[in-house]
């Protein structure tokens, strides 16, 4: 079937009205959870995860996608008004577009914000549209040697991206990885670990351990190590763009964009790299260079605006046709197909094809209502600043163990949300990523179960993994994602010292 076809067919689905109410909710939860500081995408369909048992698979990842697009938006608001952004994406937007809001420039820097992100997020999911069908038609020709490949190179990228050292993401992968192997051997049919707790042989929940980590994780270190903080806010003005403002911000958008795509799409890609790549060559090549850093210049926040966008678009790419999660929210879209017994990869547009082009119709969709809702709306998610921090969170407490709760009905799902939630404050405490637990739970038994058919495939011999082409090529790129990185930052480290002497 056609690409464009099978699109139209997606936007039928997309635009039946109960699925239109999925989207609308979920660009305004995204939304909200965008303006407010420390509650990111993440935690939000973290915590909504439950409802995967109540919610038809389509409306359920048509709102998921709301929630992640929404707060690439919303995450602007209180980057310009406050300094303070929702998304760590968003802290390059902070830069100059506070500065524009203490010059009484507010209006046009939300204004270019949201106009940059719509522009972004619509060619993005364009680029999106046309190139993951074929990427998946490329990874059908994976045998089960390449499938393992493919699940080596999702460990190793979201190991090395996903934290402040490759080690420390290594670290996490091993503690996923370890409670994967929990329950059920899916060959064998023997109980692995399971410490003879009934509820423990069929596997934990991939729900409720994303839940404690991200949601009752995030609540319980609040709780223990923050305190209030007193915010001060810029005065808002009007959502206007003088003819000069557009004439700079355009050529902004359309560079951001092209800068985001492509480092979402790759394994190794995420959002914070590019906003501050597009801010740093907004800032080379704009003629206004003296408003940088003084009173804010608009294409340092257009640019940066721009590319988190099309990121976030990008980052679908490898989800949708390879089952490799570049980002943290990713990972947890990954659990919430898991869910419903999806399998992302390139089967995916074979086997869910009617979800999938939905899923994608949504986006353009959700561009639509992000952009409504985003500039007459802003004086309200302000307001949303103005909830206690602590109320808050004890309403994400109530809200993670009731939908927990509501799965099993079972007291010992609890006590194990609340063990896996202070396993997730010491994450925290030693700057150990909480992506890589979910990315190696999911991923971890398929791997396995691709790694025993590929040595039956080899009879027993680990050279079937190098003497096909496409095994043999992702492995190479695995290599390059965890050697690269050391050998350019050691040549680094010499041609500083050589230029000191």
């Amino acid at each position: 079937m056609d690409v464009w076809t099978s699109l139209l067919n997606g936007f039928a689905v997309a635009a039946t009205p109960i699925n239109l109410m999925w989207a609308f909710v979920g660009c305004l939860v995204g939304t909200a959870v965008g303006v407010l500081p420390g509650i990111g995408p993440a935690l939000a369909v973290a915590m909504l995860l439950p409802l995967t048992t109540q919610v038809e698979p389509t409306a359920s990842m048509i709102m998921f996608a709301g929630i992640y697009y929404g707060a690439m938006y919303g995450g602007s608001t209180t980057s310009i008004l406050l300094n303070t952004p929702g998304e760590t994406a968003s802290m390059v937007t902070a830069m100059e577009g506070n500065l524009m809001a203490k010059n009484g420039r507010a209006g046009a820097a939300l204004a270019t914000a949201a106009i940059g992100s719509f522009f972004a997020g619509t060619v993005a999911t364009v680029l999106l549209t046309v190139f993951a069908p074929r990427l998946a038609e490329v990874a059908l020709h994976f045998g089960p040697p390449e499938n393992f490949a493919l699940m080596v190179l999702a460990f190793v990228t979201v190991s090395a991206v996903l934290g402040a050292s490759v080690l420390r993401g290594m670290c996490s992968l091993a503690v996923g990885l370890a409670i994967g192997l929990v329950g059920i051997d899916e060959i064998s049919g023997a109980a692995r670990y399971t410490l003879g707790i009934p509820e423990l042989v069929d596997r934990i929940e991939v729900t409720l351990m994303a839940v404690g980590l991200f949601a009752v994780g995030e609540a319980l270190y609040y709780g223990l190590y923050e305190g209030r903080i007193v915010e001060t806010r810029n005065k808002m003005t009007s959502l206007y763009m003088t003819r000069d403002d557009w004439k700079r911000s355009w050529p902004a958008w359309l560079r951001g964009t092209f800068l985001g795509f492509p480092f979402g799409t790759m394994p190794a890609g995420g959002s914070e790299i590019p906003t501050f790549l597009s801010y740093a060559t907004e800032k080379k090549l704009s003629k206004h260079r003296g408003e940088f850093g003084t009173v804010g210049a608009i294409e340092g926040v257009a640019g940066p605006e721009a590319a988190n966008n099309a990121t976030a678009a990008g980052v679908l790419v490898p989800l949708l046709t390879l089952g490799i999660p570049t980002s943290t929210t990713a990972a947890v879209l990954l659990s919430a197909f898991q869910n419903y017994g999806i399998t992302t990869g390139p089967q995916l547009f074979t086997t869910s094809s009617a979800l999938v082009w939905a899923l994608i119709a949504s986006l353009y969709i959700g561009n639509v209502m992000l952009l409504v809702l985003n500039l007459p709306l802003v004086g309200l998610w302000v307001k949303l600043l103005k909830i206690p921090r602590h109320w808050l969170y004890a309403g994400i407490l109530v809200f993670a163990t009731v939908g927990v709760y509501g799965m099993r009905q079972s007291a010992f799902d609890l006590y194990l949300l609340f063990g896996i939630g202070l396993m997730g404050v010491l994450m925290r405490r030693l700057d150990l990523p909480t992506a890589p637990v979910i990315v190696g739970m999911i991923l971890g038994p398929m791997a396995e179960a691709h790694f025993r058919n590929a040595m039956s495939i080899g009879e027993g011999k680990l050279s079937v993994f190098v003497e096909r082409p496409l095994s043999l090529t992702v492995l190479v790129i695995c290599v390059a994602v965890v050697v690269l990185p050391v050998i350019l930052k050691r040549l680094r480290r010499t041609r500083e010292t050589l230029a000191v002497a």
